[in-house]
């Protein structure tokens, strides 16, 4: 909106070209963002509590998190207004790119509400039924690949709209035909989001790791969306992907800010209205970007918690059915999963986990940095 305003006087009065420029527009972002969180973080506390909207824990988990029932959950709105309301005010609202990532906040956001809300409303840690909950992220996924296919927010001749990059490869495609790439697009977003959402289980965790995957991607977006950077460093040019780095740096800030409220002891959970919206956002983005394998490295803790469940539940079914009920029980290859609690039940503090997962989350924001050289 800014932009939109202000720019345009930058003819008669220099000091307004600073909006022309996506570094100072994505700086003034992160800022507005977290002062938006500090502000709104409060009330929106202040209301859940009075309404009791209380996180439902898990009577298997740890003992010590027993402490954490009654805790408000639901706290997701806080960093979604304040990546959404920034984003809004600094980033061009012309941009396909931004308003893509936008409705993918509010729309796995929304699946995300409704989940907290059944969860509150019915005292069980159920919520909302998991085929209606897949259903809607589905639905995201599959709008997304089609609408990337058939309105292409890149020109075709620079790179095909259903294709992606590979790491550490100048140049080098994964060209997919139209229906495998539905599948695909529908895999990422679906499977990343789950995938934060899993990781939500800590006091700062997933916030945390948001904070550092988020500015890894709002670099990689400035970079992609610069002629000379890209010609540089032998990447794909996309015209117009700079202006993700607004919307990333809102979601960094946001995600700053609410950290304030939800570190360790946490005064409010994001819940899977925060969790979901981080995940559908951030695997929309990568789509975008043509980075979804980028994204496995960006996000490599998101996806190790994920796929420690799957192993976990995989392993028990199959030894379940092939060597009985006991057998399964006492043979788990977790103690228990997600993986940040196999830690705690041997023995780690609930910080020691969260500060060494984001040191792994830095670790591979590194990684994924070192590919742009290592090509």
């Amino acid at each position: 909106m800014l932009y939109h305003l202000l720019a345009p006087l930058g003819k008669s009065i220099i000091l307004f070209n600073l909006f022309n420029y996506i570094s100072f527009r994505a700086a003034g972002a992160m800022v507005t963002a977290l002062l938006i969180a500090f502000v709104v973080g409060p009330g929106i506390i202040r209301r859940l509590q009075a309404h009791k909207v209380g996180q439902v824990i898990r009577a298997d988990g740890p003992a010590s998190h027993q402490a954490k029932r009654g805790t408000p959950t639901m706290g997701g709105l806080i960093i979604i207004a304040a990546t959404v309301l920034p984003t809004l005010l600094w980033a061009r609202l012309d941009n396909a790119f931004v308003v893509i990532a936008m409705i993918a906040m509010l729309w796995c956001g929304a699946i995300g509400l409704v989940d907290d809300y059944l969860k509150v409303v019915q005292g069980k840690s159920r919520g909302l039924v998991a085929k209606w909950k897949l259903a809607g992220q589905v639905t995201f996924g599959v709008g997304l690949a089609l609408v990337l296919m058939w309105r292409p927010i890149v020109p075709p001749e620079l790179i095909p709209s259903t294709a992606t990059t590979v790491p550490f490869f100048k140049y080098l495609l994964v060209i997919f035909l139209p229906a495998v790439y539905v599948i695909f697009v529908t895999g990422v977003v679906t499977g990343f989001s789950n995938a934060v959402n899993l990781t939500d289980g800590l006091d700062g965790l997933a916030t945390g790791l948001t904070t550092i995957a988020a500015g890894a991607f709002a670099f990689f977006a400035y970079v992609m969306g610069r002629v000379d950077t890209t010609g540089y460093l032998n990447l794909f040019y996309l015209p117009g992907a700079g202006e993700l780095a607004i919307f990333c740096t809102a979601l960094m800030g946001g995600s700053l800010g609410f950290l304030w409220f939800n570190a360790h002891p946490a005064k409010v959970f994001m819940g899977d209205t925060g969790s979901l919206a981080i995940g559908g956002s951030f695997g929309a983005v990568a789509v975008m970007l043509k980075s979804e394998f980028l994204l496995v490295i960006i996000g490599g803790v998101f996806v190790a918690e994920a796929v420690s469940v799957i192993v976990q539940t995989g392993t028990f079914k199959w030894l379940k059915r092939t060597r009985g009920r006991e057998y399964a029980d006492s043979n788990r290859v977790f103690r228990m999963a997600p993986l940040h609690h196999h830690f705690e039940k041997l023995g780690w503090a609930e910080t020691t986990v969260v500060v060494r997962f984001w040191v792994l989350g830095i670790f591979c924001t590194i990684l994924a940095l070192a590919t742009l050289k290592l090509r």
